[in-house]
């Protein structure tokens, strides 16, 4: 069976939880348990500390995982990245107390608190910059004031946190985070198909499938406000001059291309979800 380690608690374990279900698998019913078998898919499910996937992914004590980009790299392992799967987004930034650093190299010779020293060390060696690295297990932003460390680096989705800490941003982002699927060795036996699975539920999530009504002389035109994936499906209707059209349309695009092709003449113009997709 396929080994599978997913994340057991924090933001990406339940959006991992609801693709996989979406993309055809069972998963555990009681939150404690630490193992799973879906024997109907062929595949057991390890519930992980998001931290360590990587590393049982790694040394090929499982086959695949479901983990956060910056925990990947954070690890140094052997598993690498095999799909983006485009949820739990975060930016990591430098930080300090306002006024005091404007550019990475003024970060030569300081205490940088991170809890994610192997992601920041790598980025600050290959930039020629030698810091001392203050390792925390969160909360970072409390190591200025505490006097444990010089400057900060963690994860940054407004910066109020770390302007109420009396931090300011500054230099280069680290790294833009999300979550992946990552292996060792992806021609193993089932990671395939599991990835094309994720990919439909991606494809999914992303577009919508959008039916109307245009006349035959304005087709083409419409066919360029909404191409679709590689190209329409056009049918004939009762009356000789109009066709029906199907195409799929990005979600955030739907009622955008909707209010062009009105305009131009489309009518019965209709939006259906897509719950799985293979493309």
């Amino acid at each position: 069976m396929l080994r599978v380690a997913i994340p057991n608690k924090g933001s990406l374990a339940e959006i991992s939880a609801e693709m996989l279900y979406e993309a055809g698998y069972t998963g555990r019913k009681d939150p404690r348990d630490l193992h799973y078998s879906d024997t109907r898919n062929g595949v057991e499910f390890f519930y992980l500390r998001p931290r360590d996937i990587a590393t049982y992914v790694g040394s090929g004590a499982l086959d695949v995982g479901i983990t956060g980009r910056d925990l990947l790299l954070d690890s140094h392992s052997e598993a690498r990245e095999i799909a983006e799967l485009s949820f739990g987004d975060s930016t990591f930034r430098f930080a300090g107390p306002a006024g005091s650093f404007s550019d990475l190299s003024d970060l030569a010779g300081k205490r940088v608190a991170t809890s994610y020293p192997g992601l920041v060390g790598t980025f600050l060696a290959q930039a020629g910059v030698q810091s001392h690295l203050v390792q925390l297990d969160g909360a970072v932003e409390s190591a200025v004031r505490l006097g444990v460390a010089d400057a900060v680096a963690d994860v940054v989705s407004t910066g109020s946190t770390l302007r109420k800490a009396g931090l300011d941003i500054f230099g280069p982002v680290i790294l833009q985070s999300t979550a992946v699927l990552i292996s060792r060795d992806e021609s193993i036996d089932g990671i395939s198909t599991l990835m094309r699975r994720l990919q439909g539920v991606l494809v999914a999530k992303q577009f919508v499938l959008m039916d109307y009504d245009v006349p035959k002389n304005l087709l083409d035109a419409a066919c360029d406000i909404a191409p679709g994936i590689e190209s329409p499906t056009v049918s004939p209707l009762h009356d000789p001059e109009w066709v029906a059209v199907r195409v799929m349309v990005p979600r955030a695009d739907r009622n955008d291309v909707m209010d062009k092709l009105y305009d131009l003449g489309a009518r019965a113009i209709l939006v259906s979800a897509i719950h799985a997709a293979r493309l």
